[in-house]
């Protein structure tokens, strides 16, 4: 189960996580979580071409591995980039120390402020060991949950999750992954076509 718009009570729960951007213009934050993935990616990254936009994209330490063809395209892109752990490991099911461990690990490669636990589930205490091991650290959650990961999802329920909630300062979470792309491919593009006439902008987190 998973919630398209974030509730107050959990933004109070975990204040100390950044869950949206206050501001008056109008301007949607597009977030990308797991890749870099081939064939994805690079689809995200043409259709952010197309409307001039700028993304945060956070990366899973494995996949930039695997692939740093295309994570050389990101950032060459412009994007930003954040932490996404280095094998994309659910804080609530990891020994405290092996989480710090692999965020280490993805940072080696990444070396950013930002940071986006997988599944967005965290401990107090790694949120705390996190920041004592990165005084600069952003621990980013989002207020727009696409629900492009759900393969239950029909494509068509996905893009009306994203339009009804999302406003300016949303963060908005989709996923250049191989299990989310037949949801991100339909919705993506129709989504940045429908904002952009509504006079939206597209700015990465480190642009804020």
């Amino acid at each position: 189960m998973y919630l398209v718009k974030t509730p107050w009570l959990l933004k109070k729960l975990y204040p100390e996580l950044i869950w949206n951007v206050n501001q008056t213009n109008r301007c949607i934050y597009l977030t990308f979580d797991d890749g870099p993935i081939p064939i994805v990616t690079p689809f995200v990254l043409n259709i952010l071409k197309q409307y001039n936009a700028k993304a945060t994209f956070f990366c899973i330490g494995d996949n930039v591995g695997k692939h740093p063809d295309i994570f050389r395209q990101v950032v060459d892109a412009g994007h930003a980039i954040g932490n996404h752990t280095y094998n994309h490991l659910k804080g609530w099911k990891t020994e405290n120390k092996t989480y710090l461990d692999n965020f280490l690990l993805a940072d080696k490669i990444l070396d950013t402020e930002l940071f986006r636990p997988p599944y967005g589930r965290i401990k107090k205490q790694q949120v705390k060991d996190l920041k004592s091991a990165r005084p600069d650290i952003k621990i980013i959650m989002w207020n727009v949950l696409s629900g492009d990961f759900d393969i239950n999802l029909k494509p068509e329920d996905c893009l009306k999750n994203v339009m009804k909630y999302t406003e300016a300062g949303s963060m908005v979470v989709f996923h250049d992954s191989l299990k989310a792309f037949d949801r991100l491919e339909y919705v993506l593009p129709r989504a940045m076509e429908t904002w952009s006439k509504e006079g939206y902008s597209f700015n990465s987190l480190n642009a804020r």
